[in-house]
């Protein structure tokens, strides 16, 4: 069997997760891999450099972390191809080559979605709330809708910052363009929300953000994960069923496996067996 070469591209990047997930998955479907993790400069030329170099090495597919999803949409927007999925993100999280061109998709938002199916969480008709306007709030937006959502409503520190980002999805996606898209102001986001997703990262700090005590929701969701997070812990006192995003990456992570091997996995399995 020839072993197939994988890789994931950030800075920094000695934390990630991706090689031991990319691991169990080729150990459910019989491959033989090789996943590694490559540092690059924060530079659009050096970022070109470790992509050309990694594909003209025979790589079969790369992933894109922080902070260069940007930068690989807009090297395959110049070079290759987009699915509908990047294009509505703005950003490329899954890189690889269709008929000898660089081809990019976004599987960040798919991968929350079916995290959130696998927990039973309804989305079907469901009004939610996602905190937070930029790169991480936009790669979710279509897969929700696709998913069933009634409505979404955007809240943000800066509204305009919210409103901009709803303008952005409605002038380039017919399906967008018809959707329920509404933006608040966090502190002024209150009622009853189905789900409340938080799409900053402001758990990694010893901030909190400014929600209004008359804000409830049956279900919330961090983005985050590894550590306890007051999102969670605010939403589970009232009452809230919650989950952090470590299923979301190991779910975009199965979605990528899939789109370069074909072989579909169990990510439910690779999550407990992970979480041990």
């Amino acid at each position: 069997m020839v072993k197939q070469h994988f890789v994931v591209i950030g800075n920094p990047i000695a934390h990630s997760k991706s090689p031991e997930i990319h691991q169990h998955f080729a150990k459910q479907v019989g491959l033989d891999i090789n996943y590694s993790k490559q540092y690059c400069p924060n530079d659009t030329s050096s970022f070109e450099a470790v992509v050309t170099a990694f594909f003209h090495g025979g790589g079969i597919g790369a992933n894109v972390t922080v902070p260069f999803k940007q930068m690989a949409f807009e090297l395959c927007q110049e070079q290759g191809g987009l699915s509908k999925h990047a294009l509505a993100a703005g950003a490329v999280n899954t890189l690889m080559l269709r008929q000898g061109r660089l081809f990019g998709d976004n599987t960040d938002g798919q991968g929350l979605v079916n995290h959130l199916q696998a927990l039973n969480w309804p989305l079907e008709q469901a009004q939610i709330a996602i905190i937070g306007a930029g790169g991480a709030a936009r790669g979710i937006v279509l897969p929700l809708l696709e998913a069933g959502a009634a409505s979404i409503t955007i809240a943000n520190r800066t509204v305009s910052k919210a409103q901009q980002l709803i303008d952005d999805l409605q002038s380039g996606h017919e399906r967008l363009a018809k959707a329920s898209l509404y933006t608040k102001a966090i502190n002024e986001l209150n009622g009853e929300y189905n789900l409340i997703i938080n799409a900053t990262s402001i758990g990694l700090s010893e901030d909190t953000l400014p929600l209004s005590k008359t804000l409830q929701t049956t279900y919330a969701y961090d983005m985050m994960y590894g550590r306890k997070l007051p999102f969670l812990q605010h939403f589970a006192k009232l009452g809230a069923t919650t989950s952090d995003g470590f299923g979301m990456l190991v779910g975009q992570a199965a979605l990528s496996f899939e789109r370069w091997t074909g072989h579909r996995v169990d990510s439910q399995a690779a999550i407990h067996i992970l979480q041990r």
